[in-house]
């Protein structure tokens, strides 16, 4: 599976524990997260340290109102499954910004 998989996707499929978890955590809403996949720029990469049962990858991106998260999700039948959502940090937000 490739990055440009995810891109591939045609929807989400959430997990009411991690988006209640993402909430309750971070105040990250479903919603925040469907939006970074649909903003420019968006970098995707293999996250390699958690891919050991199934491939993983991070998502570095922006909502519609500017908010930048830093997202793991996987795929699954092509569809995106988020597993965890909060604010960049910022070592990311200077990868994100270049």
């Amino acid at each position: 599976m490739t990055n440009h998989e995810i891109l591939n996707c045609t929807g989400f499929q959430w997990d009411d524990g991690n988006s209640e978890k993402n909430w309750i955590s971070h105040q990250v809403a479903k919603s925040e997260c469907e939006q970074i996949f649909f903003n420019q720029p968006l970098v995707i990469g293999n996250d390699e340290k958690h891919s050991e049962i199934e491939k993983r990858y991070y998502v570095l991106g922006h909502t519609d109102s500017d908010r930048q998260l830093y997202i793991v999700c996987t795929v699954r039948q092509n569809l995106i499954r988020v597993i965890s959502a909060r604010d960049m940090s910022k070592k990311e937000r200077e990868v994100y910004n270049q």
